[in-house]
């Protein structure tokens, strides 16, 4: 959670105008996270998010008051307990189980 100051991110599309906001998106991306703040804050950019890396983990996000005389919202939200089961299609590899050695071998076989 925090201030990434990203403003021409557009979270819906996932497409950003400026390549430092495009390698940020492409390094969530990478690391399968999610931002689950929907709601922009300041003059329509979303600057304050929150990632995880489970759909479910993280609810009940409200945008309160400013903080002070600050230009940021504050933001609220829950870390649940239990994660919901979310059937998703994103399919992901277990590096842990990977036979790094076998990879070796067929890889020195290539000429």
């Amino acid at each position: 959670m925090g201030d990434f100051n990203h403003p021409n991110i557009c979270w819906r599309d996932n497409a950003a105008e400026h390549k430092q906001s495009r390698k940020f998106l492409e390094c969530v991306d990478d690391n399968f996270l999610l931002q689950v703040i929907e709601e922009s804050m300041r003059r329509g950019a979303m600057l304050d998010l929150i990632l995880t890396n489970k759909e479910g983990l993280v609810g009940d996000v409200k945008l309160k008051g400013s903080l002070g005389c600050s230009d940021h919202k504050m933001v609220e939200f829950r870390i649940l307990r239990a994660v919901r089961r979310v059937h998703s299609k994103l399919t992901t590899l277990d590096f842990r189980r990977a036979d790094f050695g076998l990879f070796r071998d067929l890889l020195d076989r290539i000429p």
